[in-house]
């Protein structure tokens, strides 16, 4: 019987259990006793936060990281994002993925204010160093560092990103580091 767990992956984490290279990193296997074979679906950076989901089915992990599921995150901006760059978001912009230029898909974006549910996390920066905004985006792609690169193509880059829902899944109501079983709707 597979085992299916949703996680909030606090700041500082990297979305593995294994690290090979010399640096010490804060692994998932450090937030609790996962079983043998459980793989992230999909990631999250280390300066990253929010909803994970692992499994030990690897058809789960195909079927979540499909254009069919949307990932939403909210994400802090340096700077007051204007509608004219939220529409460019929209639309695709041109990022870099692995050398080569690359479009991204549509999605949806939205300017918010800060949800009131998001802890205050990590400190980023006090008001001193200027103004800071907040967006909600959706996305059913996820190439290496795709929101913070498309942020930073429109003139705001990323400073905070939270992902948030990954489909039916909200990180509402989990607390940083807490684990939760879920059942996979498809079994």
């Amino acid at each position: 019987m597979h085992q299916h767990f949703l996680l909030h992956k606090p700041h500082g984490y990297l979305s593995q259990f294994i690290y090979e290279k010399k640096r010490k990193k804060k692994m998932l296997g450090e937030l609790y006793p996962f079983p043998a074979g459980t793989m992230a679906i999909g990631r999250l950076d280390e300066d990253s936060e929010g909803l994970l989901l692992l499994t030990t089915d690897g058809v789960v992990s195909e079927q979540v990281r499909s254009r069919d599921i949307e990932k939403e995150y909210i994400v802090q901006l340096d700077g007051i994002i204007d509608q004219q760059a939220i529409d460019i978001l929209k639309k695709g912009v041109q990022i870099g993925v692995k050398g080569t230029k690359y479009l991204t898909k549509e999605c949806s974006a939205t300017l918010i204010e800060k949800p009131e549910w998001i802890s205050e996390g990590r400190r980023i920066r006090d008001e001193r160093h200027g103004p800071t905004s907040w967006i909600s985006i959706t996305l059913t792609e996820g190439k290496f560092r795709q929101i913070r690169k498309m942020t930073a193509a429109v003139g705001f880059p990323t400073l905070r990103l939270i992902r948030v829902r990954v489909g039916d899944f909200h990180l509402k109501g989990l607390n940083a580091g807490e684990v939760k079983l879920f059942d996979w709707k498809n079994e």
